[in-house]
């Protein structure tokens, strides 16, 4: 019986075929993605179409000639990087009402004025008497820091607030999120190419926490962070910073790089400037942990017991106090 011997120059060239042919399809997988979240209908098949010509060129012109089919992969790279480029973040849409606005600052010695806090009445997960206001806050009764985690389905995922607390009553929390428009619904892909932009929110407890208690129906938990005045005052005023950036220069949504890991990086920065880079700031439902390793917790309270008085699900959505807030943090009964 006759066996089939092959070359070694044969197998290589096989080889480097089957490496250009990999590198191909993932450049096109990934235009392809990318185009179908941005475009729809006629256009989305005219580009479709145009993908799978280059893809074919690419393939039928390296079996020809290798430097052919490097040259056309590599112009059709620069083409399709070309069109990505095109798509820049903006203001003017037509914006879902509870991301409408972007919270803006302006800073007079002690005194913080933010311009358009969301204060919602929520009626469903999709309704609400909406208001937007103007609120003032005096830097040196800055008294508290608190984190807190949302989860919605998946426990290692969670979206990450910061509130601050004042001597005076008042309370504001600061949540990174996804600016959508009204017609909208979050997608990952999405989420990964362009399709969102990034908005900071400041709103009232009452709104932001009630929301995701009553109505997206989420697990929130509450985690007091120790930090002395300079580091909660230096903390409240990178809010501040980001807030009036993205108000002057919008940005993209991402879902790894720019998302709502946004909101609590500065926080572990003020915690330990020199911290490192961690999994859990991506794994954001393991984030406490994280802080917790990096000392943000009361070293005095057990594990156990901070994880159990950190749920405050069924006390946020049992009340529409004026006391919400000290209600949450169990301070008083109702």
């Amino acid at each position: 019986m006759n066996s089939i011997k092959l070359s070694k120059p044969f197998i290589g060239r096989v080889l480097r075929f089957i490496g250009f042919f990999i590198i191909v399809i993932g450049c096109a997988a990934w235009t392809v993605t990318a185009l179908t979240v941005h475009f729809t209908g006629g256009l989305l098949y005219t580009s479709l179409a145009i993908v799978a010509v280059c893809g074919v060129a690419c393939l039928g012109l390296r079996m020809r000639a290798r430097r052919l089919g490097w040259l056309m992969l590599l112009l059709s790279a620069i083409a399709s990087a070309g069109w990505y480029q095109t798509i820049r973040p903006s203001h003017d849409r037509q914006w879902a009402f509870d991301v409408e606005r972007n919270v803006k600052a302006q800073i007079a010695g002690d005194i913080v004025h933010l311009e358009d806090v969301r204060n919602f009445e929520w009626k469903t997960a999709s309704t609400a008497n909406v208001s937007w206001e103007s609120r003032d806050y005096d830097l040196t009764k800055l008294a508290t820091v608190d984190m807190l985690t949302s989860v919605w389905d998946n426990p290692d995922i969670a979206h990450l607030l910061v509130s601050f607390g004042f001597s005076d009553g008042k309370q504001v929390v600061f949540s990174v999120e996804t600016r959508k428009e009204a017609h909208e619904e979050f997608n990952i892909k999405g989420g990964f190419f362009r399709q969102f932009e990034l908005i900071l929110i400041a709103a009232t407890e009452l709104d932001i926490v009630k929301l995701r208690t009553n109505y997206r129906k989420e697990d929130v938990r509450l985690y007091p962070i120790s930090l002395d005045a300079d580091q909660r005052r230096s903390l409240f005023i990178s809010y501040l910073e980001l807030a009036n950036q993205l108000a002057e220069k919008p940005k993209f949504y991402n879902t790894i790089t720019a998302n709502c890991t946004t909101t609590v990086y500065p926080l572990a920065q003020v915690i330990k400037p020199d911290m490192q880079l961690d999994w859990r700031l991506i794994m954001s439902g393991h984030l406490p942990d994280y802080i917790e390793k990096l000392g943000g917790f009361d070293p005095n309270i057990p594990k156990e017991q901070r994880y159990a008085d950190a749920a405050i699900t069924d006390l946020a959505s049992s009340s529409d106090s004026p006391y919400y807030s000290k209600l949450i943090r169990r301070q008083i009964t109702e």
